[in-house]
């Protein structure tokens, strides 16, 4: 793993960070001295995650379609005045459902985690990132490119986190603050390879990538932290397609 001393006993925040890709990147910035707090709606995930990294690890069951528990989060993490040094925006849904069978509130309730969730994170925490170091990643993902039936709801979500990026870099550039996007392929977390990931899958997975390697959920992290840190402040604004190739071939 790379090492960035820029979060060295910083708060760094994380949404969806008891497993899966979101599990891995609490465990990259904590690996890096980073206090980290991270939210989740899986509590029993996220409690033994906590209590495995210990020291600098916190952990709140959030609902992120609820505002007032998104406020009363963050204002716990800053109640004594410190700044966060970053935000990630990684909590998201992906169900498959045909446009027929989706309901109004089906696609509101997406939205809501997975764009809603977002802006409402980004507002109350942009206040408390610091000038000229602050950064906020958000998670969108390979199928905005590819379009997979039958994700239409999440992959219109997807483009919503891109458009908000690029908006958001340019509202928050004047304080230095960069914001970017991390677009994931395929990532073989332990939920994907139970439901979704078969012998057939991972052949179609190995021919659409540029290079065939699997891709983890730690691999996802390393881009995270690199454009949080300071080795990217030349980034903003940009989406990074962390896909080994497939949306280019």
């Amino acid at each position: 793993m790379s090492s960035y001393a820029d979060f060295r006993h910083r708060n760094i925040v994380v949404t969806g960070g008891a497993n899966g890709i979101g599990g891995a990147i609490v465990r990259a910035f904590h690996a890096q001295e980073a206090t980290v707090h991270f939210c989740d709606t899986d509590d029993d995930a996220g409690k033994s995650l906590a209590r495995e990294l210990g020291e600098r690890a916190f952990f709140t069951q959030v609902d992120l379609t609820r505002e007032a528990q998104i406020v009363r989060w963050v204002k716990s993490i800053t109640k004594g005045g410190g700044l966060i040094q970053a935000l990630v925006n990684n909590a998201a849904r992906d169900p498959r459902m045909a446009l027929e069978s989706m309901s109004v509130r089906d696609w509101d309730d997406l939205f809501a985690t997975n764009l809603r969730a977002y802006f409402l994170m980004a507002r109350e925490v942009a206040p408390k990132l610091p000038d000229a170091t602050g950064a906020i990643v958000n998670l969108a993902s390979l199928t905005f490119h590819t379009a997979p039936s039958p994700m239409t709801a999440y992959v219109a979500t997807k483009g919503g986190v891109l458009g908000f990026t690029r908006a958001l870099a340019r509202e928050l550039g004047p304080r230095g603050i960069r914001v970017n996007t991390v677009s994931p392929g395929w990532i073989m977390t332990e939920r994907q390879l139970k439901q979704f990931v078969t012998p057939a899958v991972k052949r179609l997975i190995r021919k659409s990538q540029c290079v065939p390697e699997l891709l983890q959920s730690e691999d996802i992290a390393e881009v995270v932290l690199f454009l949080a840190s300071g080795a990217s402040r030349a980034i903003t604004g940009q989406e990074i397609l962390a896909d080994r190739g497939w949306a280019h071939s």
